[in-house]
């Protein structure tokens, strides 16, 4: 129940990285977006899947639970492309 949980908070948390995505593109500037902020986060999102990677009793059931490792690599590429983004934006409006 716990790793369903887990996926709940990460899809709704992440279901934000696609749209702030487009935003930014659309935008072509850097205004509004932190960078501080999205290192942060790729930090939260690196140490969630190292954390499950050294759980010996996740990786245990990693058969059965797969797909919760599966949902933080999602969000911490929607988060990379945010973060392409982010430069590239910079590079535009400098």
């Amino acid at each position: 129940m716990s790793e369903i949980c887990e996926i709940i908070m990460l899809i709704c948390f992440g279901a934000s990285w696609p749209i702030n995505a487009m935003k930014a593109y659309k935008a072509r500037s850097t205004k509004g977006t932190s960078l501080l902020f999205l290192l942060l986060i790729f930090t939260g999102y690196v140490a969630g899947i190292r954390s499950k990677l050294l759980n010996k009793s996740y990786m245990a059931n990693i058969s059965t639970k797969w797909y919760v490792l599966v949902v933080y690599f999602i969000n911490l590429f929607s988060l990379t492309v945010n973060l392409l983004i982010y430069y590239r934006n910079r590079r535009i409006s400098h």
